[in-house]
């Protein structure tokens, strides 16, 4: 397999094999073009978008100094807003439903790496997808590590790190995140 098939298959890979590099650097490039772009022209961010993420719904927006490993992998569902400095870190799939807002300085990230520090040494990542659901608002500077799933009607509290599935109709707040309360879904599914 190559590296990027090692990747794509949730293997450990060497994240400085060309092929996965160059995919880094194709995002990197996407994301310089989205983050000069006037914030007030939420047309032509939104256009931009559908070029960079693997499926849009709607007219998503992203505030400036957005960033991610490939684009590809991110897919968002209607109404999706993302404040300043969001990065996702899309090794793997990120799904993100309907109605979603991110707050300020947040990460999402499907990548880790080995406790080994021979295989650390050896350039290796290892991904995990993320899933978040609908109606979730993710406050700022909240970090959600790979793997997790974040079930409909949640609100991840500013500073949480999510390290593990969230369900339906809750607060999490904390490092790590835990239930805090859960919360009423007042809309019609």
């Amino acid at each position: 397999m190559t590296e990027l098939e090692k990747m794509e298959a949730g293997l450990e890979y060497d994240f400085f094999d060309a092929g996965v590099d160059g995919r880094k650097l194709g995002a990197i490039d996407k994301c310089v073009r989205l983050n000069v772009l006037d914030p007030k022209d939420k047309r032509k961010i939104a256009d931009t978008l559908c070029e960079l993420f693997g499926s849009v719904v709607g007219t998503p927006w992203v505030g400036p100094n957005f960033h991610c490993d490939s684009g590809d992998n991110i897919h968002v569902g209607k109404d999706f807003i993302a404040n300043y400095n969001v990065t996702i870190l899309d090794i793997r799939e990120v799904r993100i439903g309907d109605h979603c807002m991110i707050g300020p300085n947040t990460l999402i990230t499907t990548v880790g790496h080995p406790l080994s520090p021979a295989k650390r040494r050896a350039h290796m990542g290892i991904a995990k997808p993320v899933i978040i659901g609908d109606d979730v608002w993710i406050g700022g500077n909240v970090t959600i590590l790979p793997g997790v799933a974040i079930g409909n009607n949640v609100v991840v509290a500013a500073g949480a790190v999510v390290t593990k599935d969230v369900p339906d109709n809750c607060v999490v707040g904390g490092v790590p995140a835990k239930i805090i309360k859960t919360i009423e879904d007042d809309v019609e599914r």
